[in-house]
């Protein structure tokens, strides 16, 4: 049988009998354009960055492997945990109990300033279950795992001996060597006519023609990869890097679209989140780019959000 392509290196990429631990890919240190100034306010300015070499996972960290963390350590995720009151003050006592959000698609077209056309808290979802309590990640072995806080993709990455990306170097990574491009590929949205991430195609939140073949989740590796072999960069889930959010241009940035709460009127330190998902839709949320970015409640877990891992080891030879 042969290898899933997402366990092969990619042409011109460093040899994985030269990496420290299997499935990573190292990602050359030097000075990048971050940031965009044609999309949305919490992107800008573009400024120049510089971050030293480091080792990524090639794909997002799958069901699976985050099934045998689980397995090894006996971790209860956030969202199988009941809320502390505390931090909901303005919350019914009914509300508090153990679950995450699901995205559910709306009927019909809607207020897109009201992300509770297409949000639901929904009890007993968690990364097993991930539409909730009669729904099972069963099959989805090799898609991203989601429902993760970022808690969770902490613990996740202190057991692999790894950390979560920095924003930088998440952005770094994600542009494989086209510095300034639009999206991971390029400046074209389908060169060729050819869908090159997962997102929705249609007009979201209720219309997804499906033309990339899915309607939520797609496994690891399934697009093409990135100019450094990395899969999923953009599209697919959201990842969560270890910066605190914050806008540089003073602007607070647009939560709603693809970052809300997991209840309202928190007041919840957020996180860093990068990449777009399978929800973003151009006539809403075109944020499956290297630069796009929000800020998501470090307490807060979706359908729509994942995470990979980095290694700050010694490079191979030479670099």
């Amino acid at each position: 049988m042969p290898d899933h392509p997402c366990d092969r290196e990619a042409s011109g990429v460093t040899d994985a009998v030269s990496a420290p631990v299997k499935g990573v890919t190292w990602i050359p240190g030097g000075a990048f354009a971050m940031g965009a100034d044609a999309f949305y306010p919490e992107e800008r300015p573009v400024r120049r960055v510089e971050v030293e070499g480091f080792w990524i996972d090639r794909h997002p960290v799958t069901v699976a492997q985050f099934g045998r963390f689980v397995g090894e350590t006996g971790y209860v995720t956030v969202a199988e945990r009941p809320l502390d009151p505390a931090d909901y003050p303005d919350a019914d006592d009914a509300d508090l109990v153990p679950g995450s959000l699901v995205f559910r698609k709306a009927r019909g077209p809607v207020d897109l300033g009201d992300v509770r056309s297409w949000w639901r808290y929904v009890p007993g979802a968690f990364w097993r279950a991930p539409e909730g309590p009669e729904s099972t990640a069963a099959g989805r072995q090799r898609h991203p795992v989601t429902h993760v806080a970022y808690e969770d993709a902490a613990a996740y990455a202190a057991w692999a001996n790894k950390e979560l990306p920095t924003e930088a170097e998440w952005e770094r990574a994600a542009r494989g060597g086209l510095d300034g491009a639009i999206f991971a590929w390029g400046d074209e949205i389908a060169p060729g006519g050819r869908l090159m991430a997962n997102t929705w195609q249609g007009e979201f939140p209720w219309q997804n023609l499906r033309a990339d073949g899915y309607e939520g989740t797609s496994p690891v590796g399934t697009f093409v990869p990135n100019g450094y072999g990395l899969y999923d960069m953009t599209g697919n889930v959201w990842e969560w890097t270890a910066d605190y959010y914050a806008a540089h241009d003073g602007h607070p940035g647009e939560h709603a679209c693809c970052a809300p709460g997991i209840l309202p009127g928190e007041n919840i330190p957020r996180r860093v989140i990068k990449g777009g998902s399978h929800l973003c839709a151009p006539n809403y949320c075109l944020r499956f780019r290297p630069a796009a970015r929000q800020g998501e409640a470090v307490d807060t877990s979706t359908t729509h959000i994942g995470f990979r891992c980095v290694l700050h080891a010694p490079g191979p030879e030479g670099a």
